[in-house]
């Protein structure tokens, strides 16, 4: 039989376990706003140096290195968890809807030739969105703020056309900074301060 002094150091020791854990999802935005800034920084270094079609195509690699790296912190965010809210679900599933969506549209653009012409407006427009439910949802003031900053800011790849194409790939790397990267860390240093 347990006693009332044993429950309570249970739930003491639980208490202790669960304030020194990590808000599930803190580090989603980094794990896909830093390969994604990383990556548009090489194509267009690349663009710059080689001038080949084939560079425009290095924009793959994002899902490449972001999704095994979404999959190892939800991983271990469970593992010390157990548990997923339906808040976290649901911002789990949009950022997968986002994922694919982008590689989705991506493609298409591609293969029907406006891949120059809309694919980093609409990329940027989709981090955007994404940065803004995701504050709506967890009630992240700076997440809402980044976001529709970057939503904003994402018709103005549209204006760097023609020779001045790879200049969107700047420009995108800006509004991914503003939309993962800063409300990445903005989130996770209250997190760390919250549940210290």
């Amino acid at each position: 039989m347990v006693t009332t002094n044993e429950l309570d150091i249970i739930t003491r020791m639980r208490c202790d376990v669960m304030s020194r854990k990590d808000l599930t999802g803190e580090n989603l935005f980094l794990a896909w706003g830093y390969p994604t800034v990383l990556v548009l920084l090489a194509e267009f270094a690349a663009l710059m140096i080689w001038n080949e079609n084939w560079c425009a195509w290095l924009w793959a690699g994002i899902p490449l290195i972001g999704t095994p790296l979404m999959i190892y912190f939800l991983n271990k965010d469970y593992d010390r968890t157990h548990s997923r809210t339906h808040d976290q679900n649901n911002i789990l599933v949009m950022w997968i809807f986002i994922g694919v969506a982008s590689c989705i549209g991506g493609g298409l653009m591609g293969f029907s030739g406006v891949f120059r012409l809309a694919f980093f407006a609409y990329l940027s427009l989709l981090c955007g969105m994404g940065c803004f439910m995701t504050g709506i949802i967890l009630h992240f003031r700076p997440k809402v703020v980044c976001g529709i900053i970057a939503s904003v800011l994402s018709i103005v790849p549209l204006f760097f056309q023609g020779e001045l194409w790879p200049w969107q790939l700047l420009f995108t790397s800006f509004t991914v900074i503003i939309s993962l990267i800063v409300p990445g860390h903005l989130f996770r240093r209250y997190v760390r301060g919250t549940y210290q």
